[in-house]
């Protein structure tokens, strides 16, 4: 947006380096995690100095510009050198002319920072250095180093720091165009970084010792590491020996859940019931080991015959009452069904004009239910319905008509505190390209109504997440009347209303999953048919790529991830089983037949997502995953048959 008034407030979050930069198989890559006094850390190979590096273009999305205000935080162990040699734990390099324009190296007794300053004059390099003496120790040390304009200052394990002045302040403009970051290296071998690296991160802005201090073990103090490093850093490898003992009057509580407070501060309790062991930490259990919930396999669990072809699933709970699916089905009649002995029994039917999607939320203590509906009714209105649950009556009744345009989905989502209904208006007769509308409850007259219209083409899903203090909404544009090659769009919210802010080439765009996994935000967009009016219909047109996008808080940015081969996608669904995550894919379509198989991928890291299983779907639409006392479950709909099917997720 040009207008700078209109800019989204800037959000600069800590930018892991170190895990841009891990190779997806660290040990092919000629880096490998190695554990020392019990704390992981990585450790380069000599043969491979270029296997720990990126482009800088992957983090400068937006602007090439290195920030002017920042700090670089590293948590490392490194070896005895002897005199004059200097070792690199960070290099920028502008690769056309090999010129160093940012580094971070250390010596026996001093600590280098690095920069190029470039001016009219020419262009020369500046060195900051600092005396640190207490590297050398072999243990572990997390250093930050805080720069902003011509003061420089570096804190050693939460300790006081030392500031420099210097003359030559770093550049407002460092261009990172071109450039490649290099972990522990120049770019080549002499000078390779020998010890370990744990922690390695940019956070631009600000200086990040408030964030890290103060800390109980300074020395590990922890802003961000790679998912590898993670885990408990007081367990030893097998073949490890323990370097510090036991303390001697170490206390195993066993027995249900006894208190933690400061007298049982640092003690352990063992679950039986949950073969689980727990650390008292302050005031809380820790999980320190626990039998983990892995999915092993999927089984079939419920055959749902519905009234017809299902369109769209939604799966909620009402307090009290239990839990439920709601089926939008493809002609006058839909249904709700309600879990009932371990598996889901006709409830409610309700009646649709082949209806696209379900919308569960409530505002207070309403609870409602909208439906879109995709077709007009008998005498030619065209509208969509939201229902109230009644408590009398334990059923959901009318409420309110809303009109709308062949709609495709609901979304209701808070902003401020006020609640809002978005409906994504497919078409109106043979034209897409027709308004959205987005709709405010109003707590006087206790209705929706029309609070900002946004223009969409054949619009098919709309997706609301927050992050941090920014709300979100994105839309699936499928069809703009002549080519399913079409730009769908994000928007965040800005002075009281929606505006753009990023848009991605779609396919035919039927759906987006927004997710998270730690601290990163993906976005996944399911793409169903490749198409334009001109080219003669292939088969292969619905064989296409899928895309995950994930959040770049540096470029302020969603940028690909990762491409998977789809089926004419419908619909993701991301779901969690013990600490293992996965995405599950509704292929419906591939040219030739509607038996495709629908795919559960799993998160393996670094590889992304990795096909897990292949489930035989026919037709299938819409994906939703749901967890009941029993166990984890799944469910998907069929838009080619009256059949749904509840399937459980075999966990060991």
């Amino acid at each position: 947006m040009a207008d700078e008034e209109t800019e989204p407030p800037r959000d600069l979050r800590p930018l892991d380096i170190l895990a841009e930069a891990v190779p997806p198989d660290s040990a092919a890559g000629g880096v490998r995690v190695t554990r020392v006094q019990g704390v992981r850390g990585l450790q380069l190979s000599a043969a491979s100095p270029h296997a720990m590096s990126f482009p800088a273009s992957r983090i400068f999305v937006r602007c090439d510009l290195f920030p002017e205000e920042f700090s670089i935080v590293v948590t490392l162990k490194v070896p005895n050198l002897p005199p004059k040699k200097n070792e690199y734990l960070l290099a920028v390099v502008a690769e056309d002319r090999d010129a160093l324009l940012l580094g971070l190296r250390y010596s026996p007794t001093q600590l280098h920072f690095l920069f190029l300053r470039e001016d009219s004059a020419g262009a020369w390099q500046t060195r900051v250095s600092f005396r640190s003496p207490t590297l050398m120790d072999s243990q572990w040390h997390t250093l930050v180093l805080a720069v902003s304009e011509g003061s420089f200052s570096l804190t050693t394990d939460c300790g006081l720091p030392v500031d420099i002045v210097a003359d030559v302040p770093f550049p407002a403009t460092l261009s990172m165009q071109g450039a490649r970051f290099f972990i522990g290296s120049r770019r080549r071998t002499k000078g390779l970084f020998t010890g370990l690296l744990r922690q390695l991160v940019l956070l631009p802005g600000s200086d990040a010792t408030p964030r890290l201090c103060p800390c109980r073990n300074a020395e590990f103090a922890l802003l961000s590491i790679p998912r590898i490093l993670r885990g408990f850093t007081g367990k030893p490898e097998e073949n490890e020996v323990l370097r510090y003992p036991y303390e001697t009057d170490m206390k195993v509580t066993l027995g249900s859940r006894p208190p933690c407070t400061k007298l049982e501060d640092a003690q352990f309790w063992f679950d039986a019931s949950r073969r689980g062991l727990y650390l008292c930490v302050g005031s809380e259990w820790v999980s320190v080991l626990a039998a983990e919930e892995k999915l092993d396999y999927v089984e079939e669990h419920q055959s749902l015959f519905t009234n017809s072809e299902t369109l769209g699933i939604e799966v909620f709970v009402i307090p009290e009452a239990g839990l439920f699916v709601a089926t939008a089905n493809r002609k006058t009649t839909s249904a709700i069904y309600k879990w009932t002995d371990g598996k889901f029994a006709s409830y409610q039917n309700i009646r649709t004009h082949q209806a696209q999607s379900w919308r569960h939320f409530t505002i207070g203590k309403r609870i409602f239910l909208a439906v879109a509906n995709f077709e007009p009714n008998e005498k030619g209105q065209e509208f969509s319905v939201i229902y109230k649950w009644s408590q009398r009556k334990l059923r959901f009744t009318p409420y309110q008509r809303v009109p709308t345009h062949s709609a495709r989905d609901w979304e209701a989502f808070q902003v401020a505190g006020e609640h809002f209904l978005a409906v994504a208006n497919h078409r109106e007769g043979d034209n897409h390209n027709i308004n959205s509308v987005i709709y405010k409850w109003n707590p006087r007259t206790r209705l929706f109504e029309t609070n900002q219209t946004i223009a969409t083409s054949g619009a098919y899903d709309w997706e609301f997440f927050t992050v941090g203090p920014y709300s979100f909404l994105a839309v699936a544009n499928a069809f703009n009347g002549t080519s399913t090659k079409v730009l769908s769009h994000l928007y965040v919210w800005l002075v009281g209303s929606f505006q753009l802010f990023q848009s991605f080439q779609t396919f035919g765009a039927a759906d987006w999953e927004v997710f998270r996994i730690g601290e990163r935000t993906f976005l996944a967009v399911a793409n169903s048919h490749s198409y334009d009016v001109e080219m003669q219909v292939q088969n292969d047109s619905y064989v296409i790529n899928s895309v995950i996008y994930e959040l770049n808080v540096s470029a302020q940015a969603f940028v690909k991830f990762q491409e998977v081969l789809t089926c004419s996608a419908l619909d993701w669904e991301f779901f969690s089983v013990g600490e293992d995550y996965f995405l599950v894919v509704a292929n419906s379509f591939d040219g030739k037949t509607f038996s495709v198989n629908s795919i559960i991928y799993r998160w393996q890291g670094y590889e992304g997502f990795v096909a897990m299983h292949s489930l035989p779907t026919f037709g299938c639409r819409d994906w939703e995953a749901f967890r009941t006392a029993a166990g984890a479950y799944l469910i998907y709909s069929s838009a080619k048959e009256p059949l749904s099917r509840v399937l459980r997720l075999r966990t060991g």
